[in-house]
């Protein structure tokens, strides 16, 4: 490589790649130094310097100072040079690959099914490669190799090996970004698509929002006579889609996430964002979909949890509710109403906790029951005389008097 030459590729290199001249000059001074001292016998003390001259593109090596003279020098050089000249271009050619795949995270790209490596699909984008990783795929979907395929860019890593694209066919904005292509309403921001839930491969709830009252947004998205939502379904190889309308009211929104099922009541408790869901008989599986998947996928859409109740269910529930209930207030009752009768007792002179047990025991509970009893009665207690029973008759009658 002539002195010339060499400059005349690092200034294209400076044009096309975009990489600095003096940075590519001091690299291939560091490389040719390397190379030098490996070259000539030098003690590892000594420094190595090496000069690239901008202006003739000559390349001379110094030790310590003093310039070395060496036949094999020229050829050395050379050689290095176009090897370090050959990595940055690798290098550079990476860096661009990178940033643009860097720039394009969350739009869908296409390219070619090139090859399938323990589960990923490896796609080509003709530039570099990217992948599907397993988990980004629908096992719904099948592609054989040279089979044309659109995905969504979801991240990409600078590795050594070059830049590594992760692309997604599972992800939910993908779907969103298919409407956006299929739809010119939305990509225009006249209609917005407020949430998506999706069940890979199996169903995707989308919600839409017109912003313009003139534009029906389910019917945009839809098309004539349904083209447009069947080239998405068709590019999600049959997965089905539920157009819903968005609303601020929380129980039209809640109906129609639950669409195709009619819904009888609503209950909602908005400080847990919980909803009650009450619908006939005949719609309950409807409600709810097959394995969940209905109600699942409508209670991610609108962000509340959502139940859903048969009209038999739900008064099973509120008689359960209203037996517990009269239980809790039963059984209140009946503390309030001991705690009530030990306290009117206690009022009694003499009436400690002994005593107090006793009486209750033989059914002197309140003191209702006291100043009724006979002296004979209260006297079969143990330790109660008749003196002591005909004063405690008296005091109850007079504190119920009081």
């Amino acid at each position: 490589m002539e002195s010339s030459e060499l400059l005349g590729i690092l200034e294209q290199l400076e044009r096309d790649k975009g990489i600095d001249k003096k940075i590519l000059i001091e690299a291939v001074e560091a490389a040719v130094a390397s190379a030098a001292r490996k070259l000539w016998t030098v003690d590892k003390n000594q420094e190595i310097h090496v000069e690239l001259d901008p202006k003739s593109g000559k390349l001379k090596a110094f030790a310590d100072g003093e310039e070395i003279r060496s036949s094999e020098f020229g050829r050395i050089a050379a050689q290095t040079a176009k090897q370090v000249v050959i990595q940055k271009i690798r290098e550079a050619e990476k860096d661009v690959v990178f940033s643009e795949y860097q720039a394009r995270i969350g739009e869908i790209i296409s390219g070619s099914v090139y090859r399938f490596e323990r589960g990923n699909i490896i796609i080509d984008l003709g530039k570099t490669e990217a992948y599907i990783p397993k988990k980004e795929q629908s096992n719904k979907e099948e592609f054989k190799q040279g089979d044309r395929i659109r995905a969504y860019v979801l991240d990409v890593n600078r590795e050594s090996r070059g830049p590594q694209i992760v692309l997604s066919r599972a992800h939910p904005n993908f779907v969103k970004r298919l409407f956006e292509m299929e739809v010119p309403e939305i990509y225009e921001g006249i209609v917005e698509v407020k949430s998506i839930a999706r069940d890979v491969g199996e169903r995707t709830k989308i919600a839409v929002y017109s912003k313009d009252e003139k534009v029906d947004c389910v019917g945009a998205c839809v098309g004539m006579r349904g083209s447009r939502v069947k080239n998405i379904v068709s590019e999600l190889q049959g997965e089905k889609i539920d157009i819903v309308r968005f609303s601020s009211d929380i129980k039209e929104y809640i109906q129609a996430a639950l669409s195709p099922a009619e819904i009888s009541q609503i209950q909602l408790n908005f400080d847990d964002k919980k909803a009650n869901i009450i619908v006939a008989n005949d719609q309950l599986s409807l409600a709810i979909g097959r394995h969940g998947q209905n109600v699942r996928l409508a209670s991610k859409l609108v962000g509340w949890e959502l139940d859903i109740f048969s009209f038999e269910q739900w008064q099973e529930l509120q008689d359960e509710m209203e037996a517990e209930e009269a239980k809790d207030n039963e059984e209140g009752s009946q503390e309030k109403d001991a705690v009530s009768e030990k306290s009117d007792i206690t009022k009694l002179t003499g009436v400690g906790d002994k005593l107090l047990v006793q009486l209750q025991e033989a059914g002197f509970t309140s003191l209702e029951k006291i100043s009724s009893a006979n002296v004979e009665d209260l006297t079969q207690i143990k330790g109660l005389g008749k003196i002591k029973a005909e004063k405690m008759i008296e005091e109850a009658k007079s504190l119920l008097d009081s």
